[in-house]
């Protein structure tokens, strides 16, 4: 007879453990005693065993590796872009056919709640049922938090309501676990419930020491069992270490141990993780209203020697917001900050620019006639907008600059994907359309500043410089597509806009010494490569007869073992060179041989259907009669 199959079930965990840890396993396991030599000489037909005394059975310890459970479900189904609602749909699918698969069903029609205790844990796809039950109730509240708005008061009542249902639902694992699974298993559910008791009062704020323990509890467990087992489950040990530490970290900034400023804690916040969104929206919450109280201060925005007046409260804090996503670029650590964190900041930029231009749009709709506060909010909406126009113009700056540095990069990795000449056309091609919807706006007045004038030469003089460099990636991708003439052209001519740009730039007081080098090195680039460009057609030119005369000399009528998109003979209407471009890949040929079978008109068949549907008349009666004598009747 057949053993019958256990799902993950792994029996008899070998308990090599450091001394600390064995004192844990003995302290939180009631059954530590089952870990003797009986134990790993018990067979598992005796474990199934049905006619074995209940006395003497001894029951299999379970093992689960919870964490990397946890990651792998969260990573696969949802969490990895933070979608929560996809996370608790695949947790209700995976309890479905856990009940199903168990034969553990709440009734027929009609819900009847079945419990599982203790005694009901005869399989490891029991705890499966306990733990997806907490991650469904976890992410549910998590899903809450991340509305749009944050939760109301209603929906926040809600959101801790699930939290304490995944608490519950988290220790009813840790008590399952310590009675039915191995010390390392325990372990892990005893951590999980600790994490999820102290996620609970980090959102309630309150009893901060006691989240502090649990937060600091889950963390030494993990830092312990990071220490041993296999090397992906030290990696995941660690990571969950980090992901704890700034949980711990504002724990202690709220009971006051901690020398840690707001700053600080949104450095540590900049992690990535499902543990560490609740973290973010504590920060970001501890920053609006942060903002909320300095915005009382901001009554004016200044921009090009005006002062607009700013009274909506929701506009002053979508402008503080942006500003303070400016000061972290343009602060004294913006140099060190990687490009992809850049985009990200002015991502975040772009976003509170655009909220405060909507709310002021709606102030300039419910204004009515009164028109000194349509010119304030008229002039408002044209300084953020211009303002807005910067900063894209930056970031745009900055994918130049990451895209170049791709551009004469060696490609050391087959995968890593290399700029083609084409894509900087493209982000030019943004910049000068920014440069010229800024100018537009600025020149949109009627009497303007000496700023706004200054301002709009200085766009200008941007988009000469952009135009230069345009031409100068243009003419590198007719370079490499084999265009000589029209490279030694474009190459040309962005060494004249470059040489005209650098003379405007020169001429003005405050110098630009990075756009200035940048414009030399480009006209220098752009007269080596004409030479080049000029040489090479040259070159080519004079081996252009050979070249032509070997290429001929390759055409035959057909050849059956190359594939042939279009004969000669079909493009006879074509002005389109078959030998002497240098993209030809394959000889040309002539025409199919032997030629396809044709259609030919024939002369029609005609056949007479209708004969033998025809009934003919009997005309016996209108025969001739002939007059025979009696002989001939006789011998007829």
């Amino acid at each position: 007879m057949g053993l019958p199959k256990l799902h993950n079930i792994s029996f008899f965990y070998p308990p090599v453990r450091p001394l600390a840890v064995a004192i844990a396993i003995a302290r939180h396991c009631r059954f530590s005693g089952l870990m003797g030599k009986k134990e790993n000489e018990m067979s598992a037909m005796e474990i199934d065993d049905p006619k074995s005394d209940g006395s003497e059975q001894i029951l299999p310890r379970f093992s689960m590796n919870v964490l990397q459970l946890m990651k792998t479900s969260q990573a696969q189904h949802g969490l990895r872009h933070g979608d929560y609602a996809r996370y608790r749909r695949y947790c209700s699918a995976r309890l479905r056919r856990l009940y199903k698969s168990l034969k553990f069903t709440h009734g027929r029609g009609k819900y009847t709640r079945r419990a599982i205790l203790e005694s009901t844990v005869t399989d490891v796809r029991f705890l499966h049922v306990v733990f997806y039950m907490t991650e469904r109730a976890w992410s549910h509240a998590m899903d809450k938090r991340q509305l749009p708005d944050g939760p109301n008061a209603r929906q926040r009542i809600y959101l801790i309501g699930r939290l304490r249902k995944a608490v519950k639902w988290a220790s009813l694992f840790s008590s399952l676990c310590s009675n039915k699974t191995d010390s390392r298993t325990s372990l892990e559910a005893e951590a999980y419930a600790s994490y999820m008791k102290g996620t609970l009062l980090f959102e309630q704020d309150q009893n901060w020491d006691t989240a502090l323990a649990c937060f600091r509890n889950a963390r030494a467990v993990y830092e312990e069992l990071g220490k041993y087992g296999d090397l992906e489950n030290q990696v995941l040990c660690r990571e969950r270490v980090e992901e704890l530490e700034p949980s711990i970290e504002y724990c202690k900034h709220k009971i006051g141990k901690s020398n840690l400023q707001t700053s600080e804690l949104l450095q540590i916040g900049e992690m990535e993780g499902p543990a560490l969104d609740l973290f973010k929206a504590k920060i970001e919450a501890a920053m609006e209203e942060a903002r909320s109280q300095q915005a009382a201060s901001l009554t004016e925005f200044n921009w090009l020697g005006y002062r607009f007046p700013v009274s909506n409260p929701k506009s002053r804090v979508s402008i503080l917001k942006a500003q303070d996503f400016e000061k972290e670029l343009q602060g004294l650590g913006a140099e060190s900050l990687p490009a992809e964190k850049k985009l990200t900041i002015y991502d975040k930029l772009f976003t509170a620019y655009h909220d405060a231009r909507n709310t002021i749009r709606s102030d300039l709709v419910s204004a009515g006639n009164a028109e000194s506060v349509k010119d304030d909010l008229n002039g408002l909406d044209k300084a953020v907008g211009a303002v807005l126009g910067q900063r894209t113009i930056e970031r745009n700056q900055l994918l130049v600059k990451i895209a170049k540095s791709k551009l004469n990069k060696k490609r050391d990795d087959k995968t890593e994907k290399v700029t083609k000449p084409e894509e900087l056309v493209r982000l030019y091609d943004l910049l000068l359309q920014n440069v010229a919807d800024l100018s537009d706006l600025i020149s949109s007045g009627r009497d303007r500043k000496p700023e706004e004038i200054a301002f709009e030469e200085e766009c200008q003089r941007k988009s000469l410089a952009f135009r230069a460099e345009r031409c100068f990636y243009l003419a590198k991708s007719y370079s490499l597509a084999g265009k000589r003439v029209e490279a030694y052209a474009l190459y040309c001519r962005a060494r004249s806009l470059a040489e005209d740009a650098l003379s405007k730039f020169q001429s003005i007081a405050n110098k630009d010494e990075g756009t200035i080098q940048e414009l030399k090195a480009v006209s220098k680039e752009c007269r080596a490569n004409s030479c080049i460009e000029h040489a090479t057609g040259i070159m080519e030119e004079e081996k252009a007869p050979e070249k032509l005369s070997k290429k001929i000399s390759t055409i035959s009528l057909n050849d059956t073992a190359t594939k042939v998109e279009k004969y000669l003979v079909d493009k006879l209407e074509v002005y389109e060179s078959a030998v002497g471009d240098a993209n030809t890949k394959m000889a040309p040929k002539i025409e199919r041989f032997p030629p396809a079978f044709q259609s030919i008109p024939r002369n029609p068949i005609v056949l007479d259907l209708a004969y033998n549907c025809i009934e003919f008349p009997v005309l016996d009666e209108r025969k001739k009669k002939v007059q025979r004598g009696f002989i001939s009747r006789l011998w007829g």
